[in-house]
């Protein structure tokens, strides 16, 4: 499972996190991942109140939640734990 790319650029933290988890919560995190890749605007911001933040998000899936950040100059995203 490891060798496969993920769909959002993933902080040093949270891959070292996620090459610990069994090969079932990663395939989550990867489909949480890939769907927010599709319309990373779909998630509410992560902090309402701070509109500097807007481009902070949060993605769950049940208990599971994938915090990331839009980077509009590079056009992809960064997630962490």
């Amino acid at each position: 499972m490891s060798d496969t790319p993920w769909p959002a650029r993933l902080s040093p933290k949270a891959l070292s996190v996620s090459e610990e988890l069994p090969e079932h919560p990663q395939e989550m995190v990867r489909d949480v991942l890939d769907s927010v890749g599709r319309d990373p605007w779909s998630s509410p911001p992560f902090d309402v109140r701070d509109p500097e933040g807007e481009d902070v998000r949060p993605a769950s899936v049940g208990q599971l939640t994938a915090v990331y950040w839009i980077n509009r100059t590079a056009g992809r995203l960064y997630a962490r734990p």
